[in-house]
């Protein structure tokens, strides 16, 4: 029969819910035989410490999941496995009056066994050797009683294996329950604590199980991959979901409220060869990021975003390499400055490599004057003339200042180039040639484009 190898506080929080009890198979046994049975197992009810003593040193013989538990604490294991043979073998003798009792003793050792960590296989392996065991002390204390009876015991021999594989049902089903129940748990206690990490609201005593949870190193680099898709609203980008606070004892209940947060699906393939293939995804309302384990060279994170694989209409941002799980929240909101610093189009930008984007877009009311009081002046043209002036600098700038290169890429010669670029310092009172006014310019060109001011 079923053995139950448990604390005893589990047994007194009772039962857990489970779908209705196994079908029952109708016995085919008629009264004598089942008579027979009853007289031999009045016997084993009568001598169940000595069965018990069998079944636990089989146990620890045979079966080598059950054996840890046994050497930590025998005496308790002895009264759980008689605690389940004595409702079990009573089912034999009284079903109506045992059955539920021997189907919450069942339930109870899958869901315990499942919480341990012992493998289903070994709990079932180990309900069908006590069932076994019990069979065979039935048939021996029926020969030894009268010896031609056991023609008759045979009879129920289909009904005593039955109500073992129904047993063994009603196990499996609470194992992959709670089995269930805690690939659940640990799946919610990861995403409270990764959301806690990239809030900065982790607690320095959190770390070390953060690392260990998580599989990352605590004193390791990381930066943040932020990825977001559609076009920016004024809003894009907020600060993560604040689950830092339910961290430290993040009760049932709690993780119940927060809901079932299934992992994120990555909305881009980074590339398989780098360690952060294997990153972490968290959702954010506006944004999913990533954690991204460092471990490569200086250079590491410019080779990431040029083999980063962006579908059309994707936004996504890079920030700065940060020391320690600690710095998470640092890293995130680099990320999210990176994602205000991509083009609406789509695109990725690595923060390192745009910084003075970055500038423009982590102050966007200062950004917005120097727009204004820069490029103001060029608002009076025509529409259609202020534009051209405005696509003449900006290749110009993007040309490192050379009108023949800013020419080819408008088809037009340098010498219309170098007289619209007049017409701008004739209008604002900037020179392109003198540094100041030239850093001012590209910042508020680049508010214009990246701000929409």
């Amino acid at each position: 029969m079923p053995q139950v190898v448990r604390s005893r506080n589990g047994a007194l929080r009772g039962p857990s819910p489970v779908p209705p009890l196994p079908h029952r198979f109708r016995s085919l046994a008629d009264r004598e035989s089942v008579e027979v049975l009853h007289r031999a197992a009045r016997v084993l009810v009568a001598s169940l410490p000595a069965l018990t003593d069998r079944l636990v040193e089989a146990l620890y013989a045979q079966e080598p999941a059950y054996r840890a538990a046994i050497d930590s604490d025998r005496a308790e294991v002895w009264q759980e496995v008689h605690h389940s043979l004595r409702h079990n073998v009573g089912s034999l003798i009284q079903p109506r009056e045992f059955r539920e009792s021997a189907h919450r003793t069942s339930r109870w050792i899958g869901e315990i066994r499942a919480e341990q960590g012992v493998p289903l296989d070994a709990v079932l392996h180990a309900f069908r050797m006590g069932g076994a065991m019990v069979w065979q002390d039935l048939v021996d204390e029926t020969a030894r009683r009268d010896p031609d009876d056991i023609r008759l015991l045979v009879h129920v021999a289909a009904d005593v294996w039955n109500f073992v594989d129904e047993h063994c049902g009603v196990v499996a089903d609470a194992y992959r329950q709670a089995e269930r129940r805690l690939s659940w748990r640990r799946e919610n206690r990861q995403r409270l604590m990764v959301a806690a990490l990239l809030d900065g609201t982790a607690r320095i005593a959190d770390l070390a199980e953060a690392a260990e949870m998580l599989g990352l190193p605590e004193q390791g680099r990381y930066a943040v991959l932020a990825v977001a898709v559609g076009p920016r609203g004024p809003g894009a980008v907020a600060a993560g979901g604040g689950h830092g606070a339910v961290l430290a004892a993040a009760s049932d209940a709690e993780i119940a409220r927060h809901g079932p947060g299934p992992a994120a699906r990555p909305p881009v393939a980074l590339p398989a060869a780098h360690p952060g293939a294997t990153a972490l995804w968290h959702p954010g309302p506006d944004a999913e990021f990533a954690i991204l384990p460092l471990t490569g060279p200086p250079g590491e994170l410019s080779e990431l975003a040029a083999a980063l694989d962006v579908p059309a209409g994707t936004r996504a941002g890079i920030g700065s390499a940060v020391e320690g799980l600690a710095a998470l929240g640092d890293a995130r909101r680099l990320a999210e400055t990176a994602l205000r610093a991509c083009p609406a189009s789509g695109g990725t930008v690595l923060l390192d490599e745009h910084l003075p984007d970055a500038l423009v877009v982590s102050s966007p009311a200062l950004a917005g004057a120097l727009a204004d009081r820069v490029l103001g002046p060029l608002d009076r043209l025509d529409p259609a003339d202020r534009d051209v002036i405005v696509e003449t600098l900006t290749a110009w700038l993007d040309a490192d200042g050379s009108a023949q290169r800013a020419g080819a890429r408008l088809y037009c010669h340098r010498n219309t180039v170098l007289n619209r670029l007049r017409r701008f310092e004739q209008l604002t009172g900037r020179c392109l040639t003198r540094p100041r006014d030239a850093v001012e310019v590209s910042l508020a060109l680049a508010a214009r484009r990246l701000l929409g001011t």
